[in-house]
């Protein structure tokens, strides 16, 4: 008999699971009164990725005892446009919607059932009948500051880079705001995964470098990191740390099933900080930040909207119950709009 999905157990939680390989056999034959397994789930094949994807997939398989024992999941890494060119920023070639295309297209034509995402890199507004399933909890949305000669003496925030320093980064969210604060320094394109980026700064190709320190956390290496900043020091991008899946529309099954380990913090405030990014409707060309937390059951939303070589700085803050998370986010979102200069958005 072939292996189903037949729904998730009542009151269950404990199990235990892992993703089977990319290259194991293709799903059995559909069997009256379920699904046929493994479940195929699209990913990024960068080492982030994949760890995303095999962390979503232990969550899920301790939530869903049914899963406990049988081969559940195959995971399914896909080249995306975005990670095949690395001599560009986004902006140039399409934006960072191409982190996610080839994958919108499997998940659409049925070669994968479900997929993770770095939810920072996906767009607001998804293909016709592709959503977003589910969130999980967030990891530490800071940035980090790396320094090619190890830490420096000086003043927070930027005062360890020296002085005229060549700095890598492909974010122009993080251009801005350390460009707003220390206009001596020079910046240079730098992509790749983590581990490509840290190597050139160890390589002194550039003297300091920012990354998500989520990402760093995830791979173990958050040891390398000179300093963190906090939020106040450099806004996150938005959703930075969050793991989005996301699924096709009509699976009402597999939808039900994401349903249950949602987290609802992460859903809160990536409602409100994509809420304020689709009203800014910025390129990749906008330098956009945006963060939300939740304080004693509301939900506070930053929101930061600048020129690249941060001549305009535009930050404001807002706050409003969790219920108008995004209503509160499209606002801001509207606002920042509204008081910026035209051009930042051309």
């Amino acid at each position: 008999m072939s292996a189903v999905l037949m729904g998730r157990a009542p009151g269950g939680h404990a199990a235990s699971g892992a993703a089977s390989s990319a290259h194991s056999n293709p799903p059995a034959a559909p069997h009256p009164g379920g699904r046929p397994l493994p479940l195929r789930v699209g990913t990024r094949s960068s080492p982030l990725a994949l760890w995303q994807t095999r962390h979503f997939l232990n969550i899920i398989s301790a939530f869903c005892p049914i899963l406990r024992g049988v081969k559940a999941f195959e995971e399914h890494p896909i080249r995306t446009t975005g990670d095949q060119v690395q001599d560009r920023r986004l902006a140039d070639i399409g934006g960072k919607g191409l982190f996610a295309k080839e994958i919108h297209e499997a998940l659409a034509d049925g070669r994968v059932d479900f997929a993770v995402h770095s939810l920072k890199d996906l767009e607001t507004e998804l293909p016709p009948g592709i959503v977003l399933a589910c969130t999980l909890r967030r990891e530490d949305a800071r940035d980090a500051l790396i320094l090619s000669n190890g830490a420096h003496p000086g003043a927070r925030p930027f005062g360890a880079i020296p002085e005229r320093a060549l700095v890598g980064s492909s974010s122009l969210r993080r251009q801005a705001q350390l460009l707003h604060v220390r206009p001596d320094l020079r910046v240079t394109l730098i992509r790749g995964n983590v581990q490509t980026r840290l190597a050139r700064v160890a390589a002194g190709e550039v003297q300091a470098s920012l990354l998500a320190l989520a990402g760093m956390k995830r791979l173990e290496l958050a040891h390398l990191a000179n300093q963190i900043l906090s939020t106040d020091e450099m806004v996150p991008a938005a959703c930075q740390g969050i793991i989005g899946i996301t699924a096709r529309a009509n699976d009402a099954e597999l939808l039900d099933l994401l349903s249950g380990i949602e987290d609802r913090e992460a859903a809160a405030v990536s409602r409100a900080e994509r809420a304020m990014l689709a009203a800014l409707d910025g390129s990749c060309r906008t330098p956009i930040g945006g963060y939300a937390r939740l304080e004693g059951g509301r939900i506070r939303l930053t929101g930061l909207v600048a020129r690249a070589d941060g001549s305009f700085l535009l930050r404001r803050e807002v706050e409003a119950g969790v219920g108008d998370a995004a209503r509160m986010g499209r606002e801001l979102g509207e606002e920042l709009r509204a008081d910026s200069p035209s051009d930042i958005f051309g």
